[in-house]
């Protein structure tokens, strides 16, 4: 699912709940500009890649991939519903994940409006809210 032109801003929060499939290998929900320039690519992993249970973030700017930076507290369960909310300033992504915990990501492309969100992978959006 890709939304163009949302408008997330400083200040706001971003609800997203989604339900991970039974057989669900990793997902991952992107914000940025365009799918050359994202600011926070957040990717909870089940087993993918080589990595079982841990969440990636990362960032893309012109297209090259950023230093991964890996969360290993992973509060997600495959077939089970969950919701995480995402708020951001110039300098930091703040995520609050399905068990309460909070995470950081850093704002690497340091803007403070971004118009693009995407979601890929092995999950179903049941719900996105912007406040």
């Amino acid at each position: 699912m890709k939304v163009i032109d949302m408008a997330f801003k400083e200040g706001q929060e971003f609800k997203v709940r989604v339900k991970p499939k039974d057989d669900c290998n990793s997902f991952a929900l992107n914000i940025g500009h365009d799918p050359e320039n994202i600011a926070m690519h957040f990717n909870p992993r089940f087993n993918c890649g080589g990595d079982a249970n841990v969440i990636v973030c990362n960032s893309v700017s012109g297209g090259c991939w950023g230093d991964e930076q890996r969360e290993g507290n992973f509060p997600f369960a495959r077939g089970e519903e969950c919701k995480f909310h995402i708020n951001f300033n110039n300098e930091q992504f703040y995520i609050k994940l399905p068990d309460g915990s909070m995470m950081n990501f850093p704002n690497r492309l340091g803007d403070v409006k971004y118009k693009f969100f995407d979601v890929s992978g092995d999950a179903r959006i049941i719900g996105i809210k912007i406040k």
